[in-house]
């Protein structure tokens, strides 16, 4: 366990986020680009390519507690997390190469099968290889409450640029490479070169120095004691739980933007500069939460976030076609989420030393899979609200006029469900107090109490 506090230097907060940065060249792709690649260029169904994701799903959420539960034993001069950020970076470039590298000879079938499993190989294996010992970094590198804070904000403003640096680059490269499906391979060659170095950065530069109490139990945790440990902590069931609404509405206001600034607002061009603006104002704000954070906790920033988030959404439905209007919501959601964002993976971290307290045992890995499961899940469910209710609302893609249920389900999807979720995130963490209890535990832990009482 580490003894005193440590000041993390800039370039070591730096590196720390640089790995996201690297992630979401992978995952901001996929998110963007990959169904689009799948039909207009290899040329299959989105129907099928929509039901290898949703397999990828489950899968997805096996490996994830698999990868938790290897990081937690690994043991090795380099740390628990950090060998496998160098073990799969090369991996990892080569995996976002493959999977917009469908051969165009292939038939039909075969190139269904080439999908399936490239995308399963990336998603459920290999991303979760590298981004689970990721996600489980920051609560090795510091113990500090207030450290771990600024690391998730250098690793949120980084991530946030790597998914502008896709989604703003990835056609004019692809432009410049031919416009054809193999230029799509040669935009993720560039990339996954990018993303190597990018890797090899957070390697280099961050340090593992958290180690467990000398009263915790040092023993290898059956995977199955491992799950029913985590339902023991609280403050992680709380904050997994958050994760799942606020990606549900991550995922929904990705997946209906476009359907709301098309029918909603009679211009799909605003799409653009509506994610433009909260990107931009994300990352501004984000400059300025590490301050807000030391005045109030993680959790209170977390719930101002949520609501600023809120009324963000909220404020679409009555802003109407106003194109100041729009870009002010917009800039409002930016605002909440640098809210969110700066401190939802650091207060995952801290829920590391709750579980090792309350149970006598230390599960870093377990612990961030699960929650990345969490989060994962949230996905699942905006995407399948997603379809679920514009189909329930009869949208009709070719229409010249969507019907007033259609109009109904685009605002309920853009507006109301991520209000209501907005509303469930603050309702939970009104509950969780650990940033309170926090520096008592940590001394708990260094003098033995709590584990104690568990032996």
């Amino acid at each position: 366990m580490e003894q005193k506090t440590t000041k993390i230097s800039f370039w070591e907060r730096f590196s720390y986020g640089c790995g996201d940065l690297g992630c979401n060249i992978i995952y901001s792709a996929m998110s963007a680009f990959l169904l689009f690649y799948y039909t207009d260029y290899v040329h299959i169904s989105a129907g099928i390519v929509g039901t290898i994701m949703l397999v990828s799903r489950i899968f997805d959420g096996v490996t994830d507690l698999i990868m938790g539960v290897i990081v937690d034993r690994t043991k090795s001069k380099m740390g628990k997390c950090r060998p496998w950020i160098l073990r799969m970076a090369i991996p990892f470039a080569i995996a976002g190469i493959l999977l917009f590298s469908v051969p165009s000879g292939l038939g039909q079938t075969e190139k269904i099968a080439y999908i399936f499993i490239t995308y399963n190989l990336v998603s459920s294996v290999i991303y979760t290889a590298i981004n689970v010992p990721y996600a489980t970094l920051n609560a090795l590198i510091t113990q500090e409450q207030y450290e771990r804070s600024v690391l998730s904000i250098f690793r949120m403003i980084l991530a946030t640029t790597g998914t502008l640096i896709i989604t703003n680059l990835t056609l004019p490269l692809v432009q410049a490479f031919g416009n054809n499906a193999s230029a799509w391979t040669k935009a993720f060659a560039v990339f996954g070169v990018l993303a190597v170095i990018i890797f090899l950065i957070t390697f280099t530069g961050t340090k593992e120095r958290v180690k467990p109490s000398e009263y915790t139990k040092q023993e290898k945790i059956p995977f199955f004691k491992g799950i029913r440990l985590l339902f023991q902590n609280k403050y992680w069931i709380m904050i997994t739980l958050t994760l799942v609404f606020i990606f549900i509405i991550y995922s929904l206001n990705g997946g209906a933007a476009v359907y709301y600034a098309k029918v909603v607002l009679k211009n799909p061009n605003l799409v653009g500069p509506m994610n433009l603006v909260a990107s931009i104002v994300q990352i501004v704000a984000m400059f300025f939460t590490a301050f807000i954070i030391k005045k109030i906790g993680k959790r209170n920033m977390l719930i101002l976030g949520a609501i600023i988030y809120g009324l963000g959404f909220a404020m679409f439905a009555f802003v109407g076609t106003s194109y100041i209007g729009i870009m002010i919501a917009s800039g409002l959601k930016g605002v909440g989420n640098a809210g969110i964002s700066s401190c939802m993976f650091a207060i995952v971290s801290d829920t590391i030393e709750y579980g090792e307290w309350k149970t006598g045992y230390r599960t870093e890995g377990l612990i961030n899979s699960a929650s990345s499961f969490g989060f994962k899940v949230g996905n699942g469910l905006g995407s399948a609200m997603l379809g679920w209710i514009l189909a329930l609302g009869g949208y009709a893609e070719k229409a010249v006029a969507q019907s007033a249920s259609a109009l109904t389900a685009i605002n309920a999807l853009f507006i109301y469900i991520p209000v209501l979720s907005a509303v469930l995130i603050v309702a939970i963490m009104c509950f969780y107090k650990l940033d309170k209890e926090y520096d008592g535990i940590v001394t708990d832990l260094k003098e033995g109490r709590g584990v104690a009482d568990n032996d």
